[in-house]
């Protein structure tokens, strides 16, 4: 697939791609709404994988034999890949970890060592737990102040409060590019600029946004950005954490053990050069190899092209589902990447997740992973559809149809 062929985006073409959306679920024919969660594979990225273990599994770095030394290569090309994607300027700002998960809690960890007892930490009301918990720890144990910036009705983050909220003690600001949960784009550079001018650093959680939208660390001037591979058609995982170097250096390691050394005696251990200071053991190998493949698949459809086709499957299923009545839309901000999450009146959204499972209609219900945003729109939980470049219009209308039966069904 070239960019010139593809873009217009030949959405049979791609779907054809990816083998799991050829088959019956429940009688019915697949239609897969839960992207947000994770996202299908293509075959190159399934044949990569299978590749790597029939034609050279080897550990890498240590070995100087040929499978070993193929392995290796395979692994750093990979880290090279993820540092033209995010736009870092070395390749030693980019660590492995097994997603973003991982890397915040490794920046929670690491960075943290240099919060103090008073300190701030400034996060956002629609964070999903995995940027909210880490800091919550490091607060526990630093006697810092975990501060949060509020969100208005749309679900957009009230920048006025922001500013009002960052002060000569603010040391850290967290938050995502985009939500899970109800898919509000940030205005992380913004964010980024009001952040440093208080000389605070900044970890922008991109889970949400890899696959959607353009990232350049470097125009952005974050100090950390963290992505995972299985929600941009890549492996599970595997993650990347994006470091300035100036930070990566000064941070202790995360985890002790192989590879993250120089030298080991009984009296004192030198730790590895950057990235492999912060890549402790055997790594996810084949994973990482394969990750390749899936930035490539990326690159070659254009973010452009995919964030244009993604935005008008968005639009038409806000228009299809807006027509129907009981439903009621979570999420209204004007920037959004494809998810879309609501709730009907009288039906609890389980149940509704349930149902469209018998049509073979698969979204998420519940709370996403981000209980203190749904408490702030006073419900438990939503069910989101969240849409990746092979999803269509058919599919989408397959869900209003689905939906309407439903409520026709249980409100008699």
């Amino acid at each position: 697939m070239s960019v010139s062929t593809l873009s217009q985006l030949d959405i049979q073409k791609i779907r054809d791609e990816f083998p799991v959306l050829d088959q019956k679920v429940n009688g019915k024919s697949l239609v897969y709404l839960d992207n947000a969660a994770t996202s299908q594979k293509p075959k190159r990225v399934i044949e990569k994988l299978t590749e790597y273990y029939e034609g050279y599994n080897a550990n890498i770095h240590r070995g100087i034999h040929t499978l070993a030394e193929k392995a290796t290569k395979a692994y750093e090309d990979t880290r090279e890949a993820a540092r033209e994607f995010l736009g870092a300027e070395h390749v030693e700002e980019i660590i492995f970890t097994r997603g973003v998960t991982e890397c915040i809690n490794l920046v929670a960890s690491c960075y943290g060592s240099l919060i103090h007892e008073g300190d701030e930490i400034i996060i956002a009301e629609l964070e999903h737990h995995s940027n909210i918990v880490p800091w919550q720890m490091l607060c526990e144990r630093k006697g810092a102040l975990l501060k949060v910036i509020p969100v208005n009705d749309r679900g957009e983050i009230e920048l006025e409060t922001y500013k009002k909220l960052l002060s000569n003690k603010t040391k850290i600001v967290a938050t995502n590019h985009a939500s899970n949960s109800l898919g509000t784009i940030n205005p992380i550079k913004e964010i980024i600029q009001l952040a440093h001018a208080h000389n605070a650093v900044v970890l922008i959680d991109g889970a949400q946004s890899a696959a959607h939208l353009p990232i350049d660390v470097k125009a952005l001037d974050v100090d950390f950005y963290c992505l995972s591979s299985h929600k941009m058609y890549g492996p599970t995982g595997v993650g990347v954490l994006y470091g300035k170097k100036e930070w990566l250096e000064k941070m202790p390691p995360y985890m002790g053990g192989g590879e993250m050394i120089k030298d080991v005696t009984f009296e004192k251990t030198t730790y590895n050069d950057l990235p492999y200071k912060f890549e402790a053991g055997t790594p996810n190998i084949a994973d990482v190899v394969a990750f390749a493949e899936a930035i490539a698949f990326v690159n070659e459809l254009g973010k452009e092209n995919i964030h244009r086709y993604e935005a008008e499957l968005l639009s038409y299923a806000t228009g299809k589902l807006s027509k129907i009545e009981g439903i009621k839309l979570i999420g209204t901000a004007r920037e959004k990447v494809s998810v879309l999450s609501f709730v009907i009146e009288g039906i609890h959204h389980f149940d509704i997740g349930q149902m469209l499972d018998a049509r073979g209609i698969a979204v998420r219900t519940g709370h996403h992973c981000t209980q203190p945003l749904m408490e702030r729109f006073g419900i438990e939980g939503t069910v989101r559809a969240s849409f990746a470049v092979y999803n269509t219009k058919e599919e989408i209308d397959s869900l209003a149809e689905g939906l309407t039966r439903i409520i026709n069904f249980l409100k008699g």
